[in-house]
């Protein structure tokens, strides 16, 4: 089983999920739970006059909670450092701050009863003026806490003035973007289940990324050790940064601990868009300068995040879009601001990318517009300004540390793919000729972080008495493919057919400890544990083998094709992991076939690639066609190449989605407008291309395996790349600057307010 790294291995979870029997907590058998609805304001900013529980708590088997009924106080955001009055309370006492938040739950014997009980509870509310804009937000006219006095709660000055910062350079070019809000919409929405055991331990099951990280922290706020409560993540339908503990989770678990009964809820489509958290939310003005020859200087951020209602990791994530904001280029200044605010919204925090997409789009618009105001081919200006492969290790001027890069490499391949000078020459023909629908190519070399809170993970590796192989795992899979990579990894070190190795995630029972899964972290640091707990494990086996065989154990060797020990240079005798396993199991001794790692705090690594985008824009309707899609994503060492095409294509159309479709909106009292997938344009398969996939690989010297992450790397190419694409087909209409979703209204309104500007 040597050199299974590399193969091209279907994913083994496959047949399940196609078949149906996936096991997803919906799908757990709870006899006699209560079912879960949570009452939420339709208001986005308003005081709580009064709760009226009275008729729904007169119906048989309904019971209502308010915040009074609930010991709970309020959810910590700890490490943002902020007080505790930008905390959010699990259910809303006093006054609710967005349209969705919780003020009161009702269960049931069922989920219809529930739904129709939590219709009969009556709220009574004083409305109080709404601010959904961060930049209005930051006037302060309307508060959302009142005794902060501001609605900023995270903020990092400007270090230098614009003369400064800009001194020298012979050319400067600005311009604003909106990386504007986008929802999660995983295709299983949240789900938590939970009850009470004969012994008084607390089990849940969650749909979640990180069990181990939910368990701490049910434990912290209920109010007990870690130890009484046990999370099970079971399958999970996709989470994509936004599935970790949430207040909900929380409640179900007091819930079921305050009722003596099973306690379960599933939300709706509807309520996950309104409630679950969102993504980006960042309002970007860039400024950028240099020489005339195309090199650039310096690089000015000033980043307006909205948080949402309730300051979480949203809060923080301009700090990772100021980390990566030099991109792929040698940028020797630059100098980033930020202001977190709340507004009246559901709160923002991780979604696939999480802070390094925003970084990805400011600086490839910036080089976009400064290549405009220089006339030069942007992909011209790309080739002067990259960090070359001999700089490597890198600090950029923000203090990122990258590992390795081919940067020139990757854009060299994806425009030689592409036919760059053929699409520019169609591209000419078509402006030449006035024609309707003109052509647009965009470019985008970007760079991002994984593991970049520089995490531990564990794994354990055990043989069983039969020679088959367990695996731990501190990761957990959530649509990735565990299952499969890291038995390759495993059967890599082992000699095992990976069909003989079974890999345990999720169940913080089985698994004593990790940290989940975010961050295009899995391969590069539980893979890591993986791997250095199967090597240790067949280093612990020769030994034990050699005693068996009468050998030294500096002469026995693993033969990984045939799975035998043996004296090197004497295939025989030898022993099979099996029959290894039986005579150390009839002595007692099997326990001696394993091993577990911690691997400490680990490296961030920089995957990085370029994207060229070709679309077609009708300058008489607005609409977009996404013609093409060609893709570079250099992850490192790629342990599955079928399931790297597979990250690499989700990754990719939802970056396509941000820039052409999805857009998380408001009106001005804060109402949410798209709390459906009528009114949520999430694309499907039919709206987009083939991707064109050009696989390359630097493996980073960071990690034995040499892998960086894959997971998150489309949505932070891919988007930049089309944006550049729309507004590089209508730059001849004077277009200059048009905010995402690039749909058919928009865009038609920018080239009308384009032809009235030139008329005037």
């Amino acid at each position: 089983m040597a050199n299974v790294v590399g193969q091209r291995v279907r994913r083994r979870e496959d047949p399940r999920f196609i078949t149906g029997q996936g096991s997803f907590v919906d799908d757990i058998s709870l006899p006699g739970a209560l079912h879960v609805t949570f009452v939420r304001s339709p208001w986005a900013h308003a005081r709580i006059t009064g709760i009226d529980v009275s008729e729904a708590a007169a119906l048989a088997d309904v019971r209502v909670f308010t915040a009074a009924d609930i010991g709970l106080g309020k959810s910590a955001v700890e490490f943002l450092g902020l007080d505790e009055q930008w905390h959010r309370p699990h259910v809303a006492e006093d006054k609710v701050r967005f349209a969705g938040e919780i003020v009161a739950v009702v269960l049931a014997d069922s989920r219809e009863r529930s739904v129709d009980a939590a219709e009969l509870v009556g709220v009574d509310y004083e409305p109080l003026p709404v601010v959904t804009d961060a930049v209005k937000a930051l006037d302060g006219s309307v508060l959302l806490f009142e005794e902060a006095g501001t609605n900023v709660c995270v903020e990092q000055a400007r270090s230098s003035t614009d003369d400064e910062l800009f001194d020298g350079c012979d050319v400067v070019a600005e311009g604003t973007l909106t990386s504007q809000r986008v929802a999660a919409c995983p295709i299983e929405p949240r789900a938590t289940a939970a009850r009470v055991e004969d012994d008084g331990r607390l089990t849940m099951w969650i749909s979640t990324q990180t069990p181990h990280q939910d368990r701490d922290g049910l434990a912290k706020q209920l109010g007990t050790e870690p130890e009484r409560i046990r999370v099970v993540g079971p399958d999970v339908g996709g989470g994509f940064g936004a599935k970790g503990l949430a207040v909900e989770d929380v409640l179900i678990g007091w819930l079921a601990q305050a009722t003596g009964r099973p306690v379960r809820w599933t939300e709706t489509r509807s309520e996950n868009l309104v409630a679950m958290h969102h993504g980006r939310a960042q309002r970007i003005e860039f400024k950028i300068g240099g020489g005339r020859d195309g090199t650039v200087q310096a690089l000015r951020l000033n980043l307006i995040q909205d948080a949402g209602a309730y300051p979480s990791i949203g809060a923080w994530l301009p700090k990772l879009t100021a980390l990566m904001a030099s991109g792929v280029y040698r940028i020797p200044r630059i100098d980033v601001g930020i202001k977190s605010v709340v507004t009246n919204t559901t709160q923002t925090a991780a979604y696939r990318g999480a802070g390094r997409p925003e970084a990805a789009q400011a600086v490839e618009r910036a080089i976009d517009t400064f290549a405009a105001e220089l006339e030069l081919d942007p992909a011209e200006v790309r080739r002067r300004n990259f960090i070359p492969p001999e700089a490597f290790p890198f600090t950029t001027a923000t203090g990122a540390g990258y590992d390795s890069g081919e940067y020139a490499t990757a854009l060299e391949r994806a425009l030689e793919h592409a036919g760059y000078e053929r699409l520019r020459g169609e591209q000419a023909h078509r402006r030449r000729a006035n024609a309707p629908k003109q052509l647009g190519i965009g470019l985008s070399t970007y760079v991002e972080i994984t593991n970049g809170v520089q995490e531990s993970e564990f794994g354990a590796v055990e043989i069983t008495a039969d020679g088959q192989a367990i695996l731990k795992t501190g990761s957990f899979s959530h649509g990735q493919g565990h299952e499969t990579t890291f038995a390759q990894i495993a059967a890599d070190r082992l000699g095992i057919p990976m069909e003989r190795i079974t890999v345990i995630k999720g169940d913080t029972d089985l698994v004593p400890r990790g940290t989940g899964t975010y961050g295009s972290k899995s391969i590069q640091i539980g893979g890591v544990a993986a791997g250095k707990a199967s090597e240790q494990l067949a280093e612990r086996a020769k030994e034990l083998a050699a005693e068996e065989l009468e050998a030294s154990a500096a002469d026995m060797v693993l033969d990984l094709e045939a799975g035998h020990f043996h004296v090197a240079g004497a295939p025989a005798p030898a022993l099979s992991w099996g029959e290894l396993a039986t005579r150390l199991d009839d002595r007692g001794r099997l326990g001696e076939l394993s091993a577990e790692v911690d691997l400490g705090t680990t490296s961030p690594t920089f995957p990085f690639g370029a994207h060229v985008a070709v679309v077609e824009v009708d300058t008489e309707t607005g609409s977009v066609s996404l013609q093409r899609l060609i893709s570079v994503d250099d992850a490192g060492t790629i342990i599955n190449p079928l399931l790297w095409e597979g990250q690499v294509h989700g990754g990719v159309a939802a970056g396509i989605a941000q820039a052409l479709f999805e857009e998380v909106a408001y009106d001005e009292d804060g109402n949410p407008l798209t709390a459906n997938l009528v009114s949520y344009c999430m694309p499907a398969a039919s709206e987009l291309p083939s991707f064109e996939l050009a696989p390359m690989q630097t493996p980073t010297p960071l990690n034995p395996l040499g892998a960086k992450g894959i997971g998150e790397a489309g949505t932070i190419g891919a988007t930049p790349a089309v944006h550049n694409a729309v507004i590089d087909a209508l730059s001849p209409f004077g277009v200059r600057q048009i905010e995402m979703p690039l749909n058919g209204e928009r865009v038609w309104r920018a080239l009308r307010e384009a032809g009235d500007r030139r008329r005037e």
